[in-house]
């Protein structure tokens, strides 16, 4: 066993049981339907996988975010995708961070319980995209509530939600001493919302993502909905996107470990000209590659997850692994394509839905060239080019 699957050996075990009972052909029927994979969902969150970094006193396992990685890793190398529901995991960044302990006694028991579901993070917008901090759906204070108006885009799971985690304005932004300044967070109960200012509009992807984009107008939230002080939104919400980053890129591990697997059972398995083509050194090689790249990839990521764990910063680190994973990924994919030549591309091998699906990570939950940036800027010290 590798050492970067060494850790949590029980969870791991116990995970590619349960997606054993969720084979391809499961995920092919749900890709070809667009549908959402309610029955694996439910399946995860009976198993308590989903509850894994909610405190004990609240009904989950107080497990740290290596724990989660792990989770999420195993599903992946599976032939699943775990990006049905990876969000319940990395908003609890920021409601057990920065939520008040009514909030948490109000939503996580039902959370840990499977009977709520906290699926969707509102955050990305059509004019603002990663640039957060020109987010234009405002949050204005009227009385007990907020009055939300504005759009979001890309917010997947919202039609599987009961519960959002949404980032707006509450102060423009040029009024604000910092740009990341005057934002904050609430907890939006979907169920309320839809039909009442709130209107949700599927997305037609490459992938099946169950993805949306939101329309709020004249949304009332309540203010005590509101996690943490007004204004200092941006704050709380870096912690659920270190954490989804993170996770993320466990994600990319266990996609590229998936790559892999097939690949090099395939070099060794498929004869032509009387040999394996595994014996072949332009076979053998990249996936040889691909191991090497993917096993640093993932000591990255637990050196980010540990941090995390430990209350440390790890902007920077989440980053480098969301990269390093993605790219690990990718590469991986076109690999085993490539291995497997025309097979690859036949449904029935799954390499090719993968394969769409590993893209994704490339873009998001944060684009390749704005960590780049990031590791220029805030890392190396030069100069912002924007």
């Amino acid at each position: 066993m590798s050492t970067t699957t060494s850790n949590y050996p029980e969870i791991r075990d116990a995970v590619k049981k349960l997606c054993e009972r969720f084979p391809g052909e499961y995920w092919r029927v749900l890709d070809d339907t667009a549908t959402y994979p309610t029955e694996f969902v439910q399946a995860l969150t009976d198993a308590g996988y989903l509850s894994v970094l909610i405190p004990e006193q609240y009904g989950g396992a107080a497990l740290p975010l290596a724990a989660a990685c792990a989770i999420l890793e195993e599903v992946q190398r599976s032939g699943g995708n775990a990006a049905a529901c990876h969000a319940q995991m990395y908003t609890m960044g920021t409601l057990l961070r920065h939520g008040s302990e009514e909030q948490k006694a109000q939503y996580l028991p039902g959370i840990a319980k499977g009977e709520l579901r906290l699926q969707a993070f509102g955050v990305t917008e059509p004019t603002s995209g990663t640039d957060t901090t020109r987010i234009r759906t405002r949050a204005v204070r009227d009385g007990d509530d907020y009055i939300v108006n504005g759009q979001k885009v890309f917010i997947s799971r919202a039609e599987h939600s009961d519960l959002m985690i949404l980032l707006a304005r509450t102060t423009p932004r040029d009024e604000c001493e910092k740009t990341s300044g005057g934002m904050s967070v609430f907890i939006v109960d979907m169920r309320e919302a839809v039909g009442n200012g709130l209107t949700i509009n599927p997305l037609k992807t490459m992938i099946n993502h169950g993805t949306t984009e939101l329309f709020f107008d004249n949304l009332r939230v309540p203010v005590a909905n509101r996690i943490g002080e007004e204004g200092k939104g941006f704050k709380y919400i870096l912690d659920g996107m270190n954490a989804e980053r993170i996770l993320i890129a466990s994600e990319c591990i266990g996609d590229a470990r998936f790559f892999i697997d097939r690949a090099s059972d395939y070099a060794c398995e498929r004869e032509v000209f009387g040999a394996p083509i595994g014996v072949n050194q332009g076979i053998q090689f990249p996936i040889a590659r691909n191991y090497v790249e993917t096993e640093a990839a993932a000591l990255m990521v637990l050196n980010a997850a540990n941090l995390f764990d430990e209350g440390q910063p790890c902007g920077s680190e989440a980053n480098m692994c969301k990269m390093a994973a993605s790219e690990a990924s990718w590469h991986s994919a076109d690999t085993c394509l490539q291995t497997h030549g025309g097979f690859g591309f036949t449904r029935d091998y799954d390499i090719e839905r993968k394969f769409r699906e590993a893209r994704l990570y490339q873009i998001a939950p944060i684009s390749t060239n704005l960590i780049l940036s990031h590791v220029g800027t805030h890392v190396l010290g030069m100069p912002k080019s924007f």
